[in-house]
């Protein structure tokens, strides 16, 4: 007899940091009276802080699933969906069942505003603390659950390099490179000396072997994509990611037929259904799934499909506490066709401190946490810089 969900709790965890996540702020960007920035460069708000939703499930027995989702902006709204519509249907209710449970509450709200944003985000937490009491419950670590480990270790990506000007973020590319990482990733959006000057004085400094992508953030038109791209060509983009906004299928389809350079995409897309018409379009080389967005169910079967289509998958890696980068770990030392898994160290090497168990990030890999479920706990640090939802 398997225990039922008995409690769901959810806690804001919000931790303070020194240089705002991509970046110091530049010219024209403030701080607003929430501490939000919006950076000029591609018009999306960010926090000044590191912030996450951390979900409890308990089962009537006193098992503990630990779940995470984003809580980047407006944390409360995430708590609210949960406390409000989501936990009343999942008291009583198997934990083994998570894939049937994420079904059940995407179709609660089928014409009541379900399709993305708080609401799949609420989900994903759910679905992962679900699946954390699982293995737990079966006594296995996730990617048994999901069907064994293919890697050992996994392949990273070094991602952003936050400091104020290009000589700085140069040098700070060649301290990966000599930590033994040999992918690196820079953020358009603070290239204010130019997004082509920043290629070339990170390939002059790193040397013809180290691989050099962009995040082009959703920052152009087609056309506009494709000139730059071209340009980047040159100097050996390994892929450029989210050249035009999320919305733009066809622009996204576009750019990938026009250049040579992979084109990547995918972090806020929260399903298979956003995920299917910009592969059958052709429009990416490489997929990028976010476990803060997904949840586990959603994650391997966007992966799955993309697998079908012959597209490699990079995961995508984001601000929290570490709890659905550990199930985004598990789930990708599952697939097929990883290439690597991103590195946002300015987030990770802190906040993994918070949790227990065996997680990290070195010279150039990933090592998966051990142990039932996800492998990982809150400390009772963690506690200090959260706050229960009410």
């Amino acid at each position: 007899m398997i225990d039922p969900v008995a409690t769901l709790e959810t806690f804001i965890v919000t931790l303070e940091r020194d240089t705002p996540y991509l970046g110091p702020l530049a010219a024209g960007e403030s701080v607003n009276s929430r501490g939000y920035i919006v950076r000029r460069g591609n018009k999306t708000i960010y926090p000044t802080v590191d912030r996450s939703v951390v979900v409890k499930i308990t089962t009537a027995g006193g098992r503990v699933g630990w779940g995470e989702t984003y809580g980047i902006c407006a944390p409360a709204a995430v708590c609210e969906i949960i406390a409000d519509l989501l936990a009343p249907t999942l008291i009583g209710r198997n934990p083994l069942d998570a894939e049937i449970i994420w079904e059940d509450l995407y179709d609660m709200m089928r014409v009541r505003g379900f399709f993305g944003g708080f609401y799949l985000d609420a989900i994903a937490g759910i679905d992962i603390a679900l699946w954390d009491l699982a293995g737990k419950i079966c006594e296995q670590p996730l990617h048994q659950l999901l069907g064994g480990r293919r890697h050992e270790t996994l392949p990273a990506y070094v991602s952003g390099l936050p400091e104020a000007d290009l000589d700085a973020r140069c040098t700070l590319a060649k301290a990966w490179v000599d930590k033994g990482f040999n992918s690196i990733k820079f953020a358009a959006v603070v290239s204010h000396q130019g997004i082509v000057n920043e290629m070339v004085a990170l390939r002059e400094a790193l040397g013809p072997d180290t691989n050099l992508m962009v995040d082009l953030h959703w920052k152009f038109s087609a056309a506009e994509a494709i000139a730059l791209i071209r340009q980047l060509e040159s100097h050996r983009l390994g892929f450029a990611e989210a050249p035009v906004k999320p919305e733009d299928v066809d622009g996204l389809a576009t750019v990938a037929r026009a250049v040579n350079t992979p084109i990547a995409a995918g972090e806020e897309w929260r399903t298979v259904y956003e995920a299917m018409p910009r592969l059958k379009a052709g429009a990416i080389s490489i997929i990028q799934p976010e476990m803060g967005h997904t949840g586990v169910t959603q994650f391997l079967r966007i992966a799955r499909l993309a697998e079908s289509f012959h597209c490699r998958v990079a995961p995508h890696a984001t601000i929290g506490v570490g709890i659905f980068m550990a199930a985004s770990l598990h789930a990708s030392a599952t697939l097929k066709t990883l290439t690597e898994h991103e590195y946002q160290h300015s987030v990770f090497d802190r906040n993994v401190q918070l949790l227990s168990g065996k997680m990290s990030c070195r010279a150039g890999a990933y090592s998966l946490p051990e142990g039932p479920g996800l492998g990982i706990e809150p400390t009772d640090t963690l506690w200090k810089y959260a706050e229960q939802y009410s």
